[in-house]
């Protein structure tokens, strides 16, 4: 019997903030990919917090500058607390959205925690259950002078009535190890929020589905110079027309093979039904965390602890 489901991946950004109006739209796209059948919808990275391209947050190496703070401080203003779950709360909103719309999300935030950001998947129930994060492991170049690390305790795999879903963000998807930790968690529908839009993204979902014998949904912002504040100072200038993420977001199956998409230059919700008995065709030759490994030759050790650098504890 087939396990056929209808599948979104939500191609669209917004300004980096204004988190209020990000939530609206949130709201709106979620509601658009479950109108249209879907029962999971994934969003793209940072889409909630945003993504500064073209900002430099006045650092340069063994400098500062005040200007520069002032913009952390406003990207800071903008970030998503997940630990407060009472009503009206930013998860508590989140979680709303996808109740409402019966409908699993996966959605890119910049999360706050203390004094520090980081780039976070989150994912949601169809009944509006908050079912855990995943926080960026490696920050790419100047993005870890905004945003802290992840460590091995949020390397996720949810299960869901559609199946397992999982995944990792952006170039993480280029790290072999976490890509090896999800499939032995069994990963069935595979996220990759991203904002990266060049040619050569779609060939590595295409390999990462192969390789893991999984549905593989990438979501890519679609970002113009026109959906940023006036005073945003990045380097691409002035322009609103200026296409900053052009996009990209598709889908794959466990053979490779591109389901829908990529769409670029502009916004939309990209929708394909997925069958997971594909997945089992797939590793009938391909199950390389099953009869295709050789742990005699190979072990990977992954670490689930949470890293905290203060702990207290008593006697």
């Amino acid at each position: 019997m087939s396990q056929k489901v209808k599948v979104a991946v939500v191609q669209a950004g917004g300004n980096c903030f204004d988190k209020s109006a990000m939530l609206d739209k949130f709201k709106r796209l979620a509601g658009e990919a479950a109108a249209q059948g879907a029962k999971l919808a994934v969003f793209p990275e940072a889409f909630i917090g945003g993504y500064p391209k073209g900002l430099d947050f006045g650092m340069r190496l063994g400098m500062r500058s005040e200007a520069g703070r002032d913009d952390f401080l406003r990207y800071a203003n903008s970030s998503v607390d997940l630990k407060d779950q009472h009503q009206g709360s930013d998860l508590y909103q989140l979680c709303q959205v996808a109740k409402d719309n019966a409908l699993n999300i996966t959605v890119g935030v910049i999360e706050k925690d203390g004094g520090t950001l980081y780039c976070t998947a989150v994912y949601l129930g169809a009944d509006g259950v908050y079912l855990g994060k995943h926080r960026k492991l490696m920050p790419t170049a100047l993005e870890r002078g905004v945003w802290g690390q992840g460590d091995g305790s949020t390397i996720t795999v949810v299960n869901s009535e559609i199946g397992k879903i999982g995944g990792a963000l952006c170039w993480e998807n280029r790290m072999p190890l976490l890509r090896t930790a999800l499939y032995a968690k069994g990963v069935q529908l595979y996220c990759a929020p991203t904002v990266d839009d060049r040619d050569n993204w779609i060939p590595s979902m295409q390999h990462i589905a192969q390789e893991g014998r999984c549905f593989v949904l990438s979501s890519c912002q679609y970002l113009t110079r026109g959906d940023a504040p006036d005073d945003y100072d990045c380097i691409q200038g002035d322009d609103p027309n200026e296409v900053l993420i052009r996009g990209g977001s598709c889908i794959v199956d466990p053979f490779g093979n591109i389901l829908a998409g990529p769409i670029y230059n502009e916004e939309g919700v990209v929708i394909a039904e997925v069958d997971l008995d594909q997945i089992t065709r797939g590793q009938y030759d391909m199950d390389v965390v099953g009869h295709y490994a050789r742990p005699d030759v190979f072990d990977l050790r992954v670490n689930e602890a949470e890293q905290r650098p203060v702990k207290f504890y008593k006697d």
